[in-house]
């Protein structure tokens, strides 16, 4: 699985280092948004993208700006969640976080350019295959419905809210559905949409993304509080410091990891209907489980 993800991280630099050949803007703008952009990372949601793709008979081509722009929102908020007014972070894929660099003003200003940047490469590919405009249309609509008020923004709003506040489970769960799930299965949607799939398809998909969207927090909340700094390339224990509820909190390491794996099953489970096809991503479902950064 590491292999696989390094293909297609491989291929969607590429394409980001073109899209990146920005003319006409600022070169200290410019300089910061490729900072981040280029800092590494695991290109998750654009692998998750392009795998759906495939799984659904797709030509790569046409969905990898897609894949692209999902890295820029990505990007974007993390940027922006790594700012002194919100987590105050020093530190990202081990690197000094953008407002470090850069300074608050133009950190900012490099996440909403991120933002900004990822739907015009959108639109762009839209108009480049207008023979396939409406499932475009529904593919940029997604991604913008979970990256919105309703879906990411919301979850990073409520996280906020609830710092340092008595938590329920439901509250603990509607966080990680929107923070990090929501974008986690509209890079699935996006990859299959655009190939006109069944209603059982995208039923099928959806199941998937929100079980390894939570899979992924739980061990993120895992390695926060029992990894290691130098593997995560990142600050741990925050979510201590911030007093947040987290699923080890909640359930205890050992129970967290057990639910965990119960939603890792169902979400290979899910993916049942596509048979072979999706090999690739009930490889990364188990990858995503054992991952230790």
């Amino acid at each position: 699985m590491n292999e696989i993800l390094q293909n297609y991280s491989k291929k969607v630099d590429e394409r980001l280092n073109k899209l990146f050949d920005l003319k006409g803007i600022p070169e200290l703008l410019r300089n910061a948004m490729s900072y981040s952009v280029f800092a590494g990372g695991k290109r998750l949601r654009p692998a998750l993208n392009l795998m759906a793709n495939r799984m659904a008979g797709g030509i790569q081509e046409e969905t990898l700006d897609i894949a692209c722009a999902l890295e820029m929102i990505h990007t974007y908020s993390l940027i922006h969640d790594d700012l002194p007014a919100m987590d105050n972070d020093a530190m990202r894929r081990g690197k000094p976080t953008n407002h470090v660099v850069f300074g608050e003003g133009h950190a900012i200003l490099a996440g909403d350019a991120l933002l900004n940047f990822a739907y015009e490469t959108m639109l762009q590919n839209a108009l480049k295959h207008s023979k396939n405009m409406q499932n475009h249309v529904k593919a940029i609509k997604i991604i913008a419905d979970a990256a919105g008020p309703k879906g990411m923004i919301a979850g990073q709003s409520c996280d906020i809210e609830f710092e340092g506040k008595q938590q329920s489970k439901d509250e603990l769960e509607y966080v990680h559905n929107h923070k990090t799930g929501a974008m986690i299965t509209a890079s699935l949607l996006s990859g299959i949409i655009i190939c006109s799939p069944s209603h059982e398809q995208i039923g099928a998909v959806i199941a998937y993304g929100e079980r390894i969207g939570l899979v992924f927090q739980i061990v993120d909340d895992i390695l926060d509080e029992a990894g290691e700094a130098s593997k995560m390339g990142k600050s741990t224990r925050k979510d201590q410091q911030a007093e947040k509820l987290t699923y080890p909190k909640l359930y205890g390491l050992e129970e967290s990891y057990k639910l965990a794996e119960r939603l890792t099953g169902e979400s290979v489970a899910a993916l049942s209907i596509f048979g072979d096809k999706a090999h690739e991503l009930v490889a990364l479902a188990s990858f995503l489980l054992v991952r230790n950064h």
